[in-house]
């Protein structure tokens, strides 16, 4: 049995036909001003920083290694929010199933299942809910800001210029890890239920915690 083609509403095709043209002659422009093949290398490293696999292990690592109390809370809750980001973007590109630009090449760092669709950027979604956290739910000092905010804007722009993504994707994709940080404002666990989440899981007991025993 083979599957019906999806049908795409009039004013939705009109939008993605503008975004797709927009994007062409961003990335001709982008191109114009550096040669993209001499900035690719860089992109590529960048496209590691925010992938969902890498920032998964190194915090599940952090969260084993660096098992301070005063760090647990955090630890915790950006875990919850990775996984969070990642449900998120399988089931929005499964819904959406958005094919990538015609220009983009088949050497992105594990992409699999939902990875080959295009909508939104989970690069970008992933990058908008950490600065957001790092800003609003567990500050860090000011002098981070720049380079936080400079991270997700070369971050944004390189997945357009290797076009990986439309520049509506990269948008869906902001405003959803902007959405996802909301949430996890109402979703963010307390210190203390944070410390038992962590107990619970790890069955350890947190030094100067209290539930040390």
């Amino acid at each position: 049995m083979t599957e019906s083609k999806r049908i795409v509403p009039p004013l939705l095709r009109v939008i993605l036909n503008a975004d797709e043209e927009i994007t062409k002659k961003f990335v001709l422009w982008g191109n114009s001003l550096s040669p993209l093949h001499a900035l690719r290398m860089h992109f590529q490293a960048l496209e590691i920083t925010c992938h969902g696999i890498p920032w998964l292990v190194f915090w599940v690592a952090v969260t084993w290694l660096f098992n301070k109390p005063s760090l647990v809370p955090l630890q915790v809750n950006m875990l919850l929010a990775l996984i969070l980001d990642i449900v998120a973007i399988a089931l929005l590109k499964a819904y959406f199933r958005r094919r990538r630009p015609m220009g983009n090449k088949d050497d992105a760092f594990a992409q699999i299942g939902p990875d080959n669709f295009s909508f939104p950027s989970g690069h970008v979604s992933r990058a908008a809910m950490v600065v957001f956290i790092f800003i609003f739910l567990y500050p860090v000092s000011i002098i981070f800001y720049p380079p936080m905010f400079a991270w997700v804007t070369v971050l944004a722009i390189s997945r357009v210029l290797m076009e990986r993504h439309y520049l509506l994707d990269v948008a869906g994709g902001l405003f959803l890890g902007i959405f996802e940080g909301i949430l996890m404002s109402i979703l963010w666990l307390s210190d203390e239920n944070a410390r038992w989440l962590f107990n619970c899981i790890s069955d350890e007991k947190l030094e100067g915690g209290e539930f040390h025993v």
